[in-house]
Formats: C-alpha cells, structure tokens, sequence
C-alpha cells in the first residue's frame, strides 16, 4: 500500500485522481483506492480543512493525487423567502449540520430526521446527486471543544475562514 502524508499547497499535474465523497475528504487517516485502483493510505496531519476538489496529495513515491468530490446523495432546502431560508440555516446550524450555502438554497447531507423537521419549517426539499462542499468554518481547523485542562493537546493556530472565497 502506498502512503500519502503530504498535502500540496498549489495544484500539480496529477498521476491519478482520488473520488473521496465529503466524509472521506474530512478524514486524516483514511484507507482508499484511487481511479486507476492504486491502494493508498493517508496519513495526513491532524487540524487542517477537509481536502477540498482539486486540492493535491504527494505520495511516498512522488507521485501526485488529486482530489476529486465525488457525488452523494444531498437534500437541497429552498425558502418562499429570505427570512425563511435564514431561518432554517440556524436551526441546522444549531444541530452542528454541514452546510453547503448559496443565496438561494442549502445543501445538506440526506437525512430522513433534519427533512422532517425543516418540511415543518415550512421549507421545499428536493434529493439530488452532487458534489458536496459544505463551509469549513469560522475556524477553518475542524470542530473542537475545550475539556478542561487538555486544550494542549492541539498544536495549530486557529485559522480564520476566508469569507467571501467560494471553490
């Protein structure tokens, strides 16, 4: 198995490709095939972003992967109104849901529970194959909360979201 620790910091011509669905990219330890069926192992250092399309990796060998969003099973959520549509985004928020925004809808990750409750929001729901890329944060480091004393045990600086920037 070929081992991948490496994140590149610019695109590269890439070897071959990686299909990672949103899960898959959020992970820093991950066992995957690529396109071509290599089989890989990431090993990636712990508190950066979920890879995101187009993003990168370089293997032990030096050759170079590229990260491709592969298509899941979404809910796309649109509103009779602004307000509306707002107001759904905070109750998902308030669940800690992954959110992919745009001014006209949200995306989420299929859920039989969260349908249910934005219908009585008064939202229109619609399935759909696409891509998932949901907002990485104010933080951009992943999701923490403080237990006392341990906080040490992050190494990284937060790092701010970039607003405004959309892939």
């Amino acid at each position: 198995m070929l081992t991948v620790s490496e994140r590149l910091a610019s695109p590269q011509p890439a070897d071959d490709q990686l299909h990672l669905n949103y899960a898959q990219r959020s992970k820093v330890r991950l066992r995957c095939h690529s396109a071509e069926g290599v089989e890989l192992g990431l090993f990636l250092p712990r508190g950066q972003t979920a890879l995101a399309d187009g993003d990168c990796l370089r293997a032990n060998d030096g050759r170079i992967f590229q990260i491709v969003a592969a298509p899941e099973q979404l809910l796309e959520v649109t509103c009779a109104s602004p307000f509306e549509l707002m107001r759904a985004a905070y109750h998902l928020g308030n669940r800690h849901v992954p959110l992919q925004l745009s001014e006209h809808w949200l995306r989420l990750a299929e859920d039989s529970v969260l349908a249910h409750m934005l219908e009585q929001l008064g939202a229109q729901l619609r399935t759909l194959q696409a891509p998932f890329h949901p907002e990485a944060g104010a933080y951009g480091g992943g999701h923490h909360h403080s237990h006392g004393d341990d906080s040490a045990q992050f190494h990284y600086a937060p790092k701010l979201h970039q607003f405004g920037v959309r892939r």
